[in-house]
């Protein structure tokens, strides 16, 4: 189970923002999606391979730099390693 949470932007568009146990190693990755919705989103992630994604909630939402980082990118994806 992951915690995240997710922002209506004034696009009707969502970012959703997750935070996953890493595959490789101990802690925690921070990954966002850009989406129309958030059932497009937590598609677009088990698209990827992360097969157990479900989104309960809003707990963390995504930050403003986070929000910025995401939108900038073409993709639409990203991931960082938590602090």
């Amino acid at each position: 189970m992951a915690d995240g949470g997710f922002v209506r932007l004034p696009d009707s568009s969502v970012v959703v923002a997750m935070s996953l146990p890493r595959p490789e190693g101990p802690g925690r990755m921070r990954v966002l999606v850009h989406a129309q919705n958030r059932a497009r989103a937590l598609t677009r992630l088990r698209n990827l391979g992360l097969r157990s994604v479900y989104l309960r909630g809003n707990a963390s939402p995504p930050t403003p730099d986070e929000i910025t980082a995401v939108l900038h990118h073409p993709e639409g994806v990203l991931w960082r390693i938590n602090p």
